[in-house]
């Protein structure tokens, strides 16, 4: 198959057919009608263009007047050209272009091929527009590819040096991180075994389970079914040390699927019960067939909305909690470009107040002198910060001892009076995380 209509064939499905990226590319690299040299290609295209929609769109619009009125294959294949013409170097120009007007003629007939060309020619004609004159924030969002009520908003909380610097990272490749599960194997022979079938793999300073994977592919590898390892953030990582269940504990997941954290607490356990809950059955379903890859007991995975869940459990009986909220996703923009253009300011907009009924739910659950931690996947103090204060109004108090179960390279990332840790996605190359840990008194 055509690297590059493969790649226009899954942009279509995500733009305008709703898939998941990660989905939708996981899908075509499953069906093998790539070439093995190709799959590097297809994925920089995919998720390339994806990820500087914001910047392609402004390079075109002016040569683009009416692109609703055009064949739908038409923008996707324009913009995926522009981002090889001005952000994959070792591709020249007149293969880009020739590519582009063949799957435009192919796709729709001789006058496409001409108005591709032709746009195409006055692209490569002007070269990258200059936005030096532009305000901080306009210059930002165009030039990394961000929306713009996102940027003004993290140039609002953090400044102009800290959300470009988010910005451009968030375009550059995410790094590949898998957590080692220790009750099968130890970290030490599991860099051995990856090595053996040519996977450099080294040891993460924020998690004493994370390995980095340096070079080679972890995913052909057959450890990952056989459950010994497991895809994850090293910031999610953080997440079970936080928690620290203990042997023989009763631990409640209010919304675990997929499921990565709650596998990691039970990995740490030693007789202990984990009850995780999600709204959907077939993510209930996932959470379970992770606890049976991972050869894990003591699992029990429930189908349930975590606001109902006071009318499930008795009061004060478990020890431990976990809320890892739905929550925006922003921290994760890295590994999921798409999220970038499928989240709106106003679609967000309600998600505070779902995080609070659910805290409202979870909280009377947990015995006195139990330990909860909250966390989310995004650097929205709304989310964040805020929902902590909220917390601490509802009677807990901050777990003083967090600073001390988490590695000390995070210590200066923390609070000097509030137990929380907030990462964002410059400070160790991993997504955008929130963890804060509380106490509920005797």
């Amino acid at each position: 198959m055509n690297v590059r209509v493969a790649a226009l064939d899954t942009l279509i499905k995500i733009e305008q057919g709703g898939a998941y990226s990660t989905i939708a590319v996981n899908d075509l690299l499953k069906q093998k009608k790539l070439a093995t040299k190709d799959v590097g290609l297809y994925t920089e295209l995919v998720y390339g263009t994806l990820g500087r929609k914001r910047t392609l769109d402004y390079i075109l619009e002016k040569r683009v007047q009416n692109p609703k009125k055009l064949d739908r294959f038409v923008l996707p294949l324009l913009r995926m050209s522009v981002y090889q013409l001005f952000y994959l170097d070792k591709i020249p120009d007149r293969a880009v272009l020739h590519e582009a007007v063949e799957i435009a003629k192919k796709r729709g007939h001789s006058g496409t091929g001409k108005f591709v060309n032709g746009v195409l020619r006055n692209v490569i004609r002007d070269g990258f527009p200059d936005l030096s004159t532009l305000p901080d924030a306009e210059r930002i969002a165009i030039e990394h590819s961000h929306p713009d009520w996102l940027v003004a908003e993290w140039v609002e909380t953090y400044g102009v040096e800290a959300t470009e610097a988010m910005c451009k990272l968030n375009n550059e490749p995410a790094p590949v991180t898998v957590r080692v599960n220790r009750q099968r194997v130890t970290v030490e022979e599991m860099i051995e075994r990856l090595a053996e079938v040519d996977v450099v793999a080294t040891r993460s300073e924020l998690s004493a389970d994370g390995l980095i994977i340096e070079s080679g592919n972890v995913h052909s590898t057959a450890f990952i079914d056989m459950g010994l390892l497991s895809i994850q953030d090293e910031s999610s990582m953080i997440v079970a040390d936080a928690l620290q269940a203990g042997k023989m504990e009763r631990v409640l997941d209010a919304c675990a699927a997929p499921g990565g954290k709650a596998m990691h607490t039970a990995e740490r356990m030693d007789g202990g019960t984990l009850v995780a809950l999600d709204l959907h059955p077939h993510k209930a379903k996932l959470i379970e067939r992770q606890a049976k890859r991972l050869h894990i007991d003591g699992v029990t995975a429930l189908a349930l909305d975590a606001r109902q869940a006071g009318d499930k459990f008795e009061p004060e009986s478990f020890d431990r909690i976990l809320l890892d909220v739905p929550c925006s996703g922003l921290g994760v923009i890295r590994r999921k470009p798409d999220i970038k253009w499928t989240k709106d300011k106003s679609a967000l907009a309600g998600l505070p107040k779902v995080q609070r009924e659910i805290i409202d739910a979870v909280l009377p659950l947990l015995k006195r002198g139990g330990t909860l931690v909250y966390s989310t996947c995004t650097i929205d103090p709304t989310e964040n910060e805020q929902q902590a204060d909220y917390i601490l109004s509802n009677g807990l108090t901050w777990d003083e001892t967090l600073q001390d179960r988490l590695p000390q390279v995070l210590h200066p990332m923390m609070s000097s009076d509030r137990a929380e840790l907030k990462l964002l996605p410059t400070s160790f190359g991993t997504d955008g995380f929130y963890i804060a840990a509380f106490k509920k008194e005797v």
